[in-house]
């Protein structure tokens, strides 16, 4: 199984430069869809329900106070990805890659388990929280929407 720098890495090797904030909302849509159709976690660390949304904090520490990220600034390794995981992140970068990092981010706050992380909490819209998003409701959530989209 990769990690989340992993997975980062592969990203950027494909689609850097980018922001931070946009490599951070890559890799939460790709966790869940990853989830969802293989019906196994892409990388063990877990997102919480920061005030911008989703965030890994283990991503985070890599990037701290950078706007800007390009190929090669995050420590990981792309070819760590087996086939089912690297087919995954694929998947989500082609649908996902022309939204911006401002549009992913609202994609993140409509619905789902950064929202439900946040009201079980109990925080609101600009408090700080470091609730872990849970992958029941991470599967929940990205299975209803891949099960909409083969209907």
């Amino acid at each position: 199984m990769a990690n989340v720098r992993d997975v980062a890495a592969y990203i950027l090797d494909k689609h850097g430069p980018m922001s931070a904030m946009k490599l951070q909302k890559l890799c939460y849509f790709a966790y869940g869809y990853h989830l969802a159709w293989e019906d196994r976690s892409l990388f063990p660390e877990r997102f919480e329900a920061w005030a911008n949304g989703p965030v890994a904090p283990e991503l985070y520490a890599l990037h701290r106070r950078r706007f800007q990220l390009n190929a090669g600034d995050i420590t990981g390794d792309p070819a760590a990805l087996d086939q089912g995981e690297a087919e995954s992140v694929d998947l989500v970068l082609d649908a996902f890659i022309g939204y911006s990092a401002h549009e992913l981010s609202a994609m993140t706050h409509q619905d789902g388990p950064w929202v439900i992380a946040r009201q079980r909490a109990g925080v609101a819209d600009l408090d700080r929280s470091r609730e872990p998003l849970l992958d029941e409701d991470m599967e929940d959530f990205f299975g209803a929407l891949v099960n909409r989209s083969a209907n």
